[in-house]
């Protein structure tokens, strides 16, 4: 069959008996018109071969593409060539031994001290959301917790005395965790205030098991986290790409700086495998370079010379 022929029944397929949305019907119709666009001279599907495909992902590479975006022109042949073996349009896929390029995993993003600070001081803790918000802060840089496990933090779940909360996680599988001296004092503070305990406020304690709560009093949500983190982040003048599992991720890395083992790291963030947590260790071998590139230019200038 005519490639150009083909690609077309391939897409009327997946429009109207896949019934896929829009964009991805928009990602496979550029990706495999690119693909036809390459074999002018080879009309005809089964005339491709192993060779071709190479020569093909060859091409893509020399236009400076990503190996992400490689791999999912790679997908898109994938499902096409599928669908020709499907309705015998082939006999064999030319794409039967070729190998996706591997993709590295991306570094979690992580602040510096002094951005830790620097963002924690945005909250007015002289104001009742205010001292809430910082509770937070402190909360999430002092156990790395989720935020899911954060909203669904209970007082039961709290041992303020031997500062340790018993945290459900993923699969409910708990955990404890110890907390700093200081955020248990930002914990008393924001428990205690009056607005949370006067009744004729708007903002009363109405989820008499919950810890962190709404201006309705009620438990708050992932969703009102991530905008109050907008919010201050805005203000902060940081990178917006930074969420509430970035402290997460810093606390973690800082840990690591700090000398604690892998394997405590693994239990106190509740990772199932090891292998999970030790992607910190090239995150903090990273982050040092980047602090000490910071505070030294010339040397960043002098690394960028050679290569």
């Amino acid at each position: 069959m005519h490639l150009s022929l083909a690609i077309d029944q391939f897409l009327e397929y997946i429009e109207i008996v896949k019934n896929v949305s829009e964009h991805t019907m928009r990602s496979y119709d550029t990706d495999l018109s690119r693909f036809k666009n390459f074999f002018k001279n080879k009309k005809w599907v089964d005339a491709l071969d192993k060779k071709d495909i190479r020569a093909y992902l060859t091409h893509l590479r020399g236009q400076g593409l990503s190996n992400r975006t490689v791999c999912r022109h790679l997908s898109s042949l994938r499902s096409f060539f599928k669908y020709l073996m499907r309705e015998k349009l082939i006999r064999t896929s030319p794409l039967e031994s070729i190998c996706s390029p591997k993709l590295g995993t991306p570094l979690p993003q992580v602040l510096s001290y002094e951005e830790v600070e620097r963002f924690f001081a945005q909250p007015s803790i002289e104001e009742y959301f205010g001292l809430r918000d910082r509770c937070i802060m402190e909360l999430f840089y002092s156990s790395a917790l989720r935020v899911s496990e954060l909203v669904g933090l209970n007082r039961i779940d709290m041992d303020l005395g031997n500062r340790t909360f018993s945290i459900r996680g993923k699969g409910k599988k708990e955990r404890i965790v110890p907390v700093t001296k200081r955020t248990i004092r930002w914990i008393h503070k924001y428990l205690s205030h009056p607005k949370r305990l006067e009744m004729r406020t708007h903002c009363k304690e109405e989820d008499h098991d919950a810890v962190f709560l709404n201006k309705w009093g009620t438990r708050l949500s992932t969703r009102s986290i991530a905008r109050m983190f907008r919010r201050y982040l805005m203000a902060s003048g940081l990178a917006a790409s930074v969420t509430p599992h970035t402290i997460r991720h810093t606390i973690a890395t800082h840990w690591l700086e700090k000398g604690m083992d892998l394997k405590t790291i693994q239990v106190l963030l509740g990772h199932r495998l090891l292998g999970t947590t030790t992607i910190y260790t090239r995150v903090s071998t990273h982050f040092k370079r980047q602090e000490y590139e910071k505070a030294h230019p010339s040397t960043k200038k002098k690394l960028s010379e050679k290569g």
